[in-house]
């Protein structure tokens, strides 16, 4: 198979299989990418997070844009990010007409009840992935822990700790 339709089938297999949003998906993204296709070191990864994270739009799409281009420039990112949002499109064009009648239904709320806890997990996985890739000395430790004291004591906005770390960054690795 060709590396566009790879990455295409890749990124739809993400989408398909992933529930509760672009931080769910993360843990998917990283053993298809890093373990499975070797496409991308876990530094790198971690780096295109940041970005996506940083830049407007959900971070699932940010992220296989930015991955798509890293592994075959302009094509791959429309492919990877074609894929990614293609499953979605396709249930909503198909379920959509339904959806309204069925989200009352006691057995699609006990559905979506049972997919929370799954979706926190693969988040809490996500993060924990990240940190033990992102936090590698004392000083991103410390970045870590000081914006999310902010973040939780002080209610700092989202954008203001992203800010405020790649001000830290800046500052603290002037390579």
């Amino acid at each position: 198979m060709s590396l566009l339709l790879t990455l295409y089938w890749i990124f739809f297999k993400i989408g398909l299989f992933t529930f509760g949003g672009g931080y769910a998906m993360l843990p998917l993204m990283e053993a298809e990418i890093i373990a499975r296709q070797g496409w991308l070191t876990h530094p790198e990864f971690i780096d295109i997070i940041a970005v996506a994270e940083a830049t407007p739009g959900p971070v699932a799409i940010n992220s296989a844009t930015y991955v798509g281009f890293q592994v075959a420039g302009i094509p791959g990112s429309l492919l990877a990010t074609l894929g990614v949002i293609s499953p979605s499109l396709l249930l909503l064009l198909v379920l959509g007409p339904f959806l309204l009648r069925w989200i009352k239904d006691p057995r699609v709320q006990r559905f979506t009840r049972g997919l929370r806890p799954a979706v926190i997990a693969l988040i809490l996985l996500a993060a924990i992935s990240l940190g033990r890739a992102a936090l590698v000395d004392w000083s991103t430790l410390i970045i870590a822990a000081g914006l999310l004291g902010l973040r939780l004591l002080r209610r700092t906005s989202p954008l203001i700790t992203i800010a405020l770390g790649a001000l830290l960054g800046l500052l603290l690795y002037p390579y």
